[in-house]
């Protein structure tokens, strides 16, 4: 990738954004927060390292984008790349134009706490930089090459055909950027099965076979699968009858609770933080240990699932903050394994963390690596190549 990409990412509150060009050590990154309130900032890294902090109180998205703009226009980024989380039926990243966004407005049901964000990053710059190039990079493209055994739900099918209820699947740019380098460092590249461990606040766990996705964990919504900081991942779906009929919560209220107070939140009543839980539990705090028993167990049987969809096993790889920074965490998941032949250097696996990247199995059965992930530069090398295909039939229909 030779072009300059800058790639923004809209949360609720805040925007994530990057400048990404050919050298990783070049990046400029940071986050807007706290948008909308007195306490809204800018941090991030500069040029050569540096450190950014920048106060903008009350801004909202387009005043906080106006502000990031302007300090990076210098660099002339030559397109925009946007992560959407949901995309719906999209497959690939595309030219934003009017019917791409609509699409995305479209898909809006299925992600009520994204995408309308999303779109207001869009908006905001489009209007500012009208002629930039911009394309929406989908979290669930990546996941629609999975066959309809993996993605149909078992429910009337007028749910599917008329209101597109099935899985998707999420973090989809995070799965295709550790999967294509583990098989790459493995000299396989996009060859044979791989299973990835993606684990963070959100965490979710996918199978890939040929490079291609064939099943992950997550569904309809990111909820569905395996345990997170505050999600509950997967329960029994008449738990919600249960508690409207024995608590009376309404609807909202049960969605709230299984987005943001479940999870090893829920289960701790401690944190979401799995450093936090570690240190807890041994001091000795039983809620913490069985938050990470729990998360592990069910992390583990996830990806025992997960490999119904691979004809063999190439390796594991594991991504995220969690992923690349707990060794324990990896150590626990990998001995709820032992009947796929994973065999764990416990030295190597214990020298690999903050964004190291390397293998911590001890060379027999199936590979380990460790792969720190880099979301920001998989969208921006999708943005670049959607960039050079469009250009490359402009200049078709010119010639």
């Amino acid at each position: 990738m030779s072009k300059t990409i800058l790639v923004i990412n809209c949360g609720s509150s805040s925007i994530k954004y990057a400048l990404v060009s050919e050298r990783r050590e070049d990046r400029i990154y940071g986050l807007a927060e706290n948008l909308g309130s007195e306490h809204a900032r800018i941090k991030g890294i500069t040029v050569g390292g540096e450190a950014l902090e920048l106060n903008i109180p009350h801004a909202d998205h387009q005043q906080a984008l106006e502000v990031l703009l302007g300090r990076l226009a210098n660099y002339h980024p030559e397109a925009i790349g946007h992560r959407v989380v949901h995309g719906g039926t999209l497959t690939k990243a595309e030219l934003l134009t009017p019917e791409i966004i609509q699409q995305i407005k479209a898909a809006t049901p299925l992600a009520p706490l994204h995408n309308p964000a999303h779109l207001v990053g869009i908006e905001a710059t489009m209007r500012l930089f009208p002629d930039l190039p911009q394309v929406a990079v989908f979290d669930t493209a990546f996941h629609q090459t999975m066959p309809a055994h993996a993605y149909r739900y078992a429910v009337p099918k007028f749910l599917y055909t008329e209101h597109n209820v099935r899985r998707y699947g999420f973090h989809g740019t995070s799965h295709a950027y550790v999967s294509e380098r583990g098989s790459e460092l493995a000299g396989s590249f996009k060859q044979g099965g791989w299973l990835t461990a993606h684990l963070g606040n959100g965490s979710s766990t996918c199978a890939i076979w040929n490079g291609h996705s064939v099943d992950t964990s997550m569904g309809m919504t990111p909820l569905e699968g395996v345990v997170m900081g505050t999600r509950s991942g997967d329960v029994d779906p008449s738990l919600h009858s249960f508690i409207a009929n024995n608590l009376g919560w309404d609807i909202y209220k049960i969605d709230r609770m299984l987005n943001s107070q479940s999870g090893l939140l829920g289960l701790s009543e401690l944190s979401n933080d799995m450093r936090t839980l570690i240190e807890a539990s041994e001091a000795g705090n039983e809620d913490a240990t069985l938050a990470i028993e729990v998360f592990c167990y069910r992390l583990a049987k996830s990806l025992a699932g997960l490999s119904c969809g691979l004809a063999s096993i190439n390796g594991l790889i594991f991504t995220g903050g969690i992923g690349e920074n707990s060794a324990y965490i990896r150590e626990k998941t990998v001995s709820y394994l032992p009947h796929f032949g994973f065999n764990l250097d416990k030295n190597g696996n214990n020298t690999l963390k903050r964004g190291t990247e390397g293998r911590i199995d001890a060379s027999t059965g199936p590979q380990i690596w460790v792969i720190p992930t880099d979301e920001e530069g998989r969208i921006a090398q999708e943005t670049a190549s959607v960039v050079e295909q469009a250009q490359q039939v402009q200049h078709t229909k010119m010639a």
